[in-house]
């Protein structure tokens, strides 16, 4: 007597359309990551072991060509300080988050870290992980 009945469940899972996601999904972060970057100012930073903060009032960065910007736009560095006490005026605990491009010279980050100083501003060198 035979009991089996006529309907057969098949007990495989076709790994493809999950593949298929997957895949996209891949290709989607590749492409969208380089559109998601938080400074646009490609500098290459000084090598260190430490964490820079995520907490941030203004970004300052200084380029191989010893151009200074403040968040991106240009400033020249006579401009420099009155800049700064005009953004983060009104802000508590302001901070600065000094990017110095590697090989400049250290007068300029200098510079930067005295305006800090005499105005009283919590400031962070940028470097990049070792």
């Amino acid at each position: 007597m035979n009991l089996r009945g006529r309907n057969k469940v098949s007990a495989t899972f076709s790994m493809s359309s999950m593949t298929d996601i997957v895949f996209l999904l891949l290709i989607f972060f590749m492409l969208t990551s380089p559109i998601i970057t938080p400074e646009a100012l490609d500098l290459i930073l000084p090598k260190a072991k430490g964490k820079t903060t995520t907490t941030q009032n203004i970004a300052v960065s200084i380029t191989d060509d010893l151009k200074f910007y403040i968040n991106e736009e240009p400033v020249s560095s006579s401009r420099i300080e009155s800049e700064l006490k005009a953004r983060l005026s009104g802000i508590e605990d302001p901070t600065i988050v000094l990017r110095a491009a590697e090989g400049v010279p250290i007068e300029k980050a200098v510079l930067i870290m005295d305006i800090a100083n005499r105005n009283k501003y919590k400031i962070v060198l940028a470097v990049k992980p070792d």
